[in-house]
Formats: structure tokens, sequence, C-alpha cells
């Protein structure tokens, strides 16, 4: 296709939600963490959408300046038709858009688009990674990574079999198809190696679609299913194994995210069960609390020193996690500064930008926003006309906020702490993948086509 926690201290929020306090922030220690994919990929991927969530996996870009306005004939600057179908969001490096699909064999026009997770036969499918010029929307290179018939179903309506997006790092470009193997391309798409790490057994075959992170030369991969879960760092020029670590997990969909405290980078990772940290370097937990409610699908954010984790499957949860002085099981200490029990996302991500963290209620067009260190609450369950149902995570540039929505619709909101709608643009396409920001452009990954939305020239 999300943290914050809870204290004995009940705030009575404007619409009555329950945000406990556990700790006033100190602050002292808050600039020790930084996350590790800017000293990692360096100024250079400020500048771009390397990977999931943006250069700073925040949702983030310091630089970019898309519009506020578009439509089917205004601010286009191309748009393309992508084959087969995938919500693997686009990544971008230097001139080049990167993007996953999954491209059913014999199946053309219209249907090869269109959820084929249900179909009870299931087709051979291609698994492709295409380079384009995002300049101009024209495939420079496009590689079938394997060709396979998927070994489970996926989810019948919003299932895709090119759930995971791709990483790069501006030297090589990381294509995860999960149970169909990773494929590890240099830029010119020349295949570097590829590795398989077997088949998931997913809930309810629900389908996959959890996204790796990259830090350094290590890529770090979740493999929460029904059929024996772990974690395993690979080293990212060869594939080779570095630790695995067993997990008492179901499916999980979350992008770890590996940050920096005490000089030591550590993964992050959300569970069901629990969250854990991982020192990067040896698989050793670091710290443990309790999960998050059951799919965890937001991936965690950081910012300040805290790191915040998020979910709303049967149940709401956020934790907001001071790294400072987190040690070993962290459940009920001073580390976990505040948690929200209500409104937290099902599938989006958490936006945070500057101190300000959003989060969509559930799936819906219904948009709260926090001080992030302190959980006080800038307003909430502010509802966005026009946006019934959103999968895709928001987005944000120039003091703006960007959410699209699966019938086509995209918000521009002001961000800051007053809730302001700026624009609202709609397009022919509906959107799951989510936006990539770069320059003066927005990349938006539809059903059928791939857009590149920017200013004239």
């Amino acid at each position: 296709m999300a943290a914050r926690l809870i204290v004995s201290i009940v705030m009575a929020l404007g619409v009555g939600a329950a945000v406990r306090p556990q700790q006033t922030a100190t602050g002292a220690t808050a600039d020790l963490s930084r996350q590790s994919a800017t000293s990692a990929m360096g100024a250079t991927a400020e500048r771009f959408w390397p990977q999931w969530r943006g250069p700073y996996a925040t949702g983030v870009s310091k630089h970019a300046n898309p519009p506020t306005e578009w439509s089917e004939t205004k601010n286009i600057r191309w748009k393309v038709e992508i084959p087969g179908r995938g919500s693997s969001s686009p990544v971008i490096w230097g001139d080049r858009l990167y993007v996953l699909s999954a491209v059913p064999s014999g199946v053309a026009g219209a249907a090869a688009h269109q959820p084929r997770g249900g179909i009870p036969a299931r087709d051979v499918h291609r698994f492709v990674v295409l380079a384009v010029d995002r300049r101009t929307g024209r495939t420079i290179w496009e590689r079938t990574a394997t060709e396979a018939k998927p070994h489970e179903a996926s989810h019948q309506e919003n299932g895709t079999y090119a759930s995971s997006s791709a990483i790069t790092d501006g030297r090589r470009v990381y294509a995860w198809f999960e149970s169909q193997g990773m494929y590890v391309y240099d830029m010119d798409g020349a295949l570097l190696w590829s590795k398989d790490l077997g088949d998931k057994t997913m809930r309810n075959q629900f389908g996959e679609g959890s996204t790796p992170v990259l830090a350094g030369d290590r890529l770090v991969i979740v493999w929460d299913h029904l059929a024996g879960s772990f974690v395993v760092a690979l080293d990212a020029t060869n594939g080779r194994e570095l630790w695995r670590q067993s997990r008492d997990e179901i499916d999980t969909w979350a992008t770890p995210l590996v940050v920096e405290q005490g000089g030591r980078k550590q993964a992050i990772v959300p569970g069901k069960n629990k969250i854990r940290s991982y020192d990067l370097e040896t698989g050793a937990i670091v710290w443990e609390s309790k999960g998050t409610t059951m799919n965890p699908i937001p991936s965690p954010v950081f910012g300040d020193g805290m790191v915040f984790v998020t979910s709303g499957f049967q149940g709401n949860n956020l934790k907001a996690i001071r790294l400072a002085n987190a040690k070993g099981d962290i459940t009920g200490t001073e580390s976990i500064v505040w948690t929200l029990e209500r409104d937290t996302p099902y599938v989006p991500s958490p936006l945070l930008y500057d101190n300000v963290l959003y989060l969509l209620k559930t799936n819906s067009g219904i948009l709260s926003a926090f001080d992030a260190p302190t959980g006080k609450p800038h307003y909430q369950l502010q509802r966005l006309d026009g946006l019934p149902e959103v999968f895709s995570s928001p987005v944000g540039a120039s003091g703006r906020v960007y959410i699209a929505a699966r019938d086509g619709v995209t918000h521009v909101i002001r961000h800051g702490s007053t809730y302001e709608l700026l624009a609202r643009n709609k397009l022919d396409d509906g959107f799951d993948a989510s936006p990539a920001l770069v320059e003066n452009a927005i990349y938006l990954r539809g059903y059928q086509n791939l857009y590149c939305i920017a200013h004239p020239d």
C-alpha cells in the first residue's frame, strides 16, 4: 500500500480523545538521535525521493515546491500508462523515477490494471521494474525480475502483487517483490544480485506489501507472516545474510525505521505483539515495548529524538517513544512520552512535518494534527470533504500537505497548527500509492497511469 503514549492523567481533548502524557519531554538529549537515512545517503539524497516516505522517511521534502492546483488539463507535465497493477510508490534519484508493477500474462486493456488477487485461477505475472525519465515520462529501461504464478491470493478488492516500493541510493535499485524475491540492479538496469527468502503465508490471504529499509550498506527486511516470522539484515552490495532474529509475530506490513542513537544505529520494527528495536550491526534487541494493534501497516516516523509508532485495525494505538534512555522493556516507563488510543490510521502512514504530526483516521478522509513533542492536539477529526477513502500516505513540502485519495481527488492544505484547505484537485485515475515530491513536481502513481504534475518550465 504511521506514534505516542499513555499516562495516568487523562487530558480532555476537543472531541473527547484521550492522550495521556507520561512525562514532560526534557529536550536535553533530543538532538542525540538522528535519522540514519540522511547520513547514509548524504545531502544529495535530500533533494530526491530515494525511498518509501521520502529522504527522511517522514513524508517530507525540504526542497520540493510542487503545484498547489492541477487537473487533467492543468499543470500536467506528462501522463503515461503503467503496465499491470501495483501500489508500489515511485522513488526518484537524479532524472530517473523507479516503480514496480505486476503484469498479468494474457490480460489486455483495462483488465490488466484491475485487482486480480481474488481470482481463483491465479494468473502468471511478470514482476517488472521500470526506470522512467522523470522529465518526459519516457521509459528508459524495463526489466522483468521474474515471471511466476503467485503461490497464494491477495486481497480481492485492494491487493496487488507489487505493493512494496523500490529503494535507490544512486548506486543501486532494490526491487522487492516479497515471496517473489529481491532483485538488485545498477542504475542502468544490469542485475547485480537476487535473493529468495521463501513464500509467505498471510492471514486470510490479505496479500503482501512490506518495504525494506536501506541504511548504508545494510538492507533490513521484515518477514512477518503465519509460518515463522523473522527480521533479517542483508549486505546490500551482494545479498549476503548478516544476521537474522526470529519474531513471535503474525503479519506486519510496516516498513522498519533506522535511526542513530548514542553512536549506534537501530532498526525499529512495529509488531502486533511487541514493538522492537534491533541493533543494526548485530541484530540484538536494544529495547521493546507492548505492541500495536493487529495488522500493523503504517510506518513509524522519527524527529527530535522521538519515534512515533501507530496502527488502527481492531483498535487504535499510537506511541511516542523517546530514544535517549530506551533500553530493555520500556513498557510503562518514562521512555513512552504520550499515547493515543483512538482515531489512528489503519493503512496511511503518519506525516511528521516539523513538529506537527498528521494522522488520518482509519482509511478515511478525517484528519488530526498534533504537537509531536507533547501530544497536544492542534485540531482533530477535521473532515476532508470529497475524500471518502484514503490508502495513500500524506506528504508535505513548501508549507503544504498533500493527501491523495482512492477516487482521484487530492486535497492540498496549509501546513501548521490551523486547518486551511488550499485546493481540491481531481484526476481521472485513483491512488493507493503515495506521492513523491522532487523539485517543482509531484509524482502520482495511479491504478493505471503515472502522472508528473509540475509548474510550467
